[in-house]
């Protein structure tokens, strides 16, 4: 098991962001098949205020590049996808378009 830790951001609007944690008590059944399919075995997402961090576990032959290819071939995936994007807005640093990115790891216990 892999597992990665990834950042976004949300708009700064209390309406926008109450609808998506809706969203997420409701998750298409479709997403989480998407989701489950590519060999994510546990995914976490937790905020603060406007910053989401993500907790992903991975079976060990899991690849962003193979799931990247999946989601672009998924009307349903890129479906909600434009949805979520209502609502989310890249964190600095990030490329334009970019959504969730990956933390870099500098304590363990």
């Amino acid at each position: 098991m892999i597992r990665y830790c990834l950042t976004l951001d949300l708009k700064d609007d209390a309406a926008l962001i109450a609808e998506y944690e809706a969203h997420h008590q409701a998750v298409w059944p479709e997403i989480l098949a998407s989701i489950t399919g590519s060999g994510i075995i546990g995914m976490t997402i937790y905020r603060h205020d406007v910053r989401l961090f993500m907790i992903m576990e991975t079976m060990d032959d899991f690849s962003f590049e193979i799931k990247a290819e999946k989601d672009a071939a998924n009307p349903k995936v890129q479906e909600w996808e434009e949805l979520m994007w209502k609502y989310q807005q890249s964190v600095k640093g990030a490329l334009a378009g970019e959504k969730w990115i990956l933390m870099t790891k500098i304590f363990e216990l």
